[in-house]
């Protein structure tokens, strides 16, 4: 269940793991392939997904490879640099990773884009779904990678839910060419972060969705207003497109009273079209798999994009499945196998993610005042002990 990256990435792992018939359910249409939206895999990651065989380096990408952050200062265009951190990243575009790794899957695979599902009914040797249509069928086995709101994660423990985080992040996407001036202000392999009371923006360029050209992908993170935040405590209330008004203006006001004139004008030539608001919920399952039903990506344990690791994690979600279910026979052994392996690291995303969160969001430093050694010593305390966190933990077990 869901057709996006995870599902597409499930559905690779089963294949190769020897399933005989495999069907993906995705109830939205070929839209999928018009998400801009950006995201970044770490050098290391990449290097462990391609080994196994998810990832290549045919996949369009862009390299990056230092994390500057700058503050606003009096008018200057591009603000001023108070250090860097290294940034060892390749940057891909949602929408074109996905029409790659739905396009690895074998014809044998019946895709179908814009049906539902509408109820998952576990049995002890199977699993029947209902379907938007109307229709029922029944399968060996489920993987809900279906989201943050996923129906399979409902049917296996309806007691994990997901939870607002206190935050939210405003994304868009801008041509390269509508840069402002001056050029050097954001080299091409920089993913530049603004540093202001309360939040922070980062900015990289990654393909274009159709996998050729670049633009620039902007996260901007921040707290809502407390009278707003109510509106996110149900993750089925919002829509990333319908941003309302009040949450518009007051990302507007924060641009204009911290970001240097480069960046403001950033912000301000993006399309209305090219813009989301992504709620930052958190959420890991107790187990990532019972009966005959499993869990993959954000449907398993919700990774904030602070972390580095969503679309990573989801695939490593799915390396480890396809392992778990060629090491096994029979699949209550690889199902629970597949489980043991991943749920500590799902729970450790998560716990990574509110780390880096009240860090880089919900109690930011005072930015103007750092240099580089303090922002050295501010990011370690900020990664909370998890060592080299940006870019997600091992593929493998921990």
């Amino acid at each position: 269940m869901g057709g996006s990256i995870a599902g597409c990435a499930g559905a690779l792992a089963v294949t190769r793991a020897g399933a005989g018939e495999v069907v993906v359910f995705e109830r939205a249409g070929e839209r999928l392939a018009d998400q801009g939206v950006g995201l970044a895999v770490h050098a290391d990651r990449y290097a462990e997904l391609a080994a196994a065989g998810y990832l290549d380096g045919a996949m369009p990408w862009v390299r990056l490879t230092r994390r500057p952050w700058v503050v606003r200062d009096g008018e200057r265009r591009a603000g001023r640099e108070i250090g860097e951190l290294p940034f060892p990243f390749r940057s891909y575009s949602w929408g074109s990773l996905w029409r790659e790794l739905r396009g690895r899957l074998p014809q044998s695979v019946d895709f179908r884009l814009g049906v539902g599902v509408t109820a998952v009914e576990p049995a002890a040797d199977g699993a029947r779904l209902r379907l938007s249509d109307g229709t029922e069928e029944r399968f060996d086995l489920v993987i809900g990678a279906d989201g943050y709101r996923s129906r399979v994660r409902a049917a296996l423990d309806p007691t994990a839910v997901a939870e607002f985080g206190g935050f939210l992040a405003w994304r868009g996407t801008l041509p390269v060419a509508e840069l402002p001036e001056p050029a050097g202000a954001f080299a091409e392999t920089d993913a530049t972060s603004v540093g202001f009371p309360g939040g922070h923006l980062i900015a990289y360029r990654i393909p274009g969705r159709d996998g050729t050209g670049t633009v620039v992908n902007w996260v901007f993170y921040s707290a809502p207003p407390a009278a707003a935040a109510q509106r996110f405590a149900d993750p089925a209330s919002t829509h990333p497109k319908a941003i309302p008004e009040d949450l518009v203006q007051h990302q507007r006001e924060l641009v204009e009273r911290h970001f240097p004139p480069f960046w403001q004008e950033v912000i301000g030539r993006t399309a209305d079209a090219e813009r989301l608001l992504q709620p930052m919920y958190d959420m890991s399952a107790p187990r990532f798999a019972g009966g005959r039903l499993a869990l993959l990506g954000d449907a398993a344990s919700i990774a904030r994009p602070t972390t580095g690791s969503g679309a990573v994690k989801a695939l490593q979600d799915a390396v480890a499945l396809e392992r778990a279910l060629r090491a096994h026979q029979e699949l209550p052994a690889a199902l629970a196998a597949y489980s043991a392996d991943r749920a500590p690291l799902g729970r450790a995303t998560v716990q990574l993610g509110r780390s880096l969160g009240q860090a880089m969001v919900l109690g930011t430093p005072e930015w103007a005042g750092m240099d580089q050694a303090a922002l050295d010593a501010w990011w370690r305390e900020a990664e909370g002990g998890h060592g080299s966190a940006f870019g997600g933990h091992r593929l493998g077990r921990s």
